[in-house]
């Protein structure tokens, strides 16, 4: 048995966000919509654009170009909502949406070949980055979908999401 057929190889989703190409486990993927607009809730952080209700659940949106302090732009035919799976610390899963600007591809990704991310120090937060993969000479940031969509302020949509789901 040679060693290329032990790596252990994971399937990511890649999206992009203002030009970057993002990646995504895809086993944390539910499915991709089109984009439609949320129902949006007062008070909460401007990178939450709302919920959504798909199926009977309600889903809160997030905008991940806000949510990394990326420039605003408007939404256009190829912009998408990526509806994941998201494992809290606590290990309850719930059903979340990110809105990226377009889905690019899936490709194998060797977990050896997943670099950590640079340190920046104290002035940039890197803590939802995986690491970085050069896939098709191209670099990919994988994000750990788990630790950017478990923040404080998500807590605070989910539980907001729930009344919403008993009012009606």
């Amino acid at each position: 048995m040679t060693s290329e057929t032990t790596k252990i190889t994971k399937k990511y989703l890649t999206f992009f966000l203002a030009k970057e190409e993002y990646a995504v486990d895809i086993l944390c993927v539910q499915e991709i919509k089109g984009w439609n607009k949320a129902t949006t809730i007062p008070n909460t952080p401007d990178y939450i654009s709302g919920v959504i209700n798909l199926r009977g659940t309600i889903i809160p949106i997030i905008d991940l170009r806000l949510r990394f302090n990326l420039e605003c732009q408007d939404y256009g035919p190829m912009t998408v909502v990526i509806v994941v799976k998201v494992v809290s610390s606590g290990k309850k899963e719930r059903i979340m949406g990110i809105v990226v600007d377009a889905v690019s591809d899936v490709y194998d990704v060797a977990e050896d070949e997943i670099k950590p991310p640079p340190n920046f120090g104290s002035i940039i937060s890197t803590e939802f980055v995986k690491g970085l993969a050069t896939v098709e000479d191209k670099m990919v940031i994988m994000l750990d979908i788990d630790l950017l969509l478990n923040s404080h302020e998500l807590a605070i949509v989910e539980s907001l999401s729930d009344e919403l789901l008993t009012e009606h």
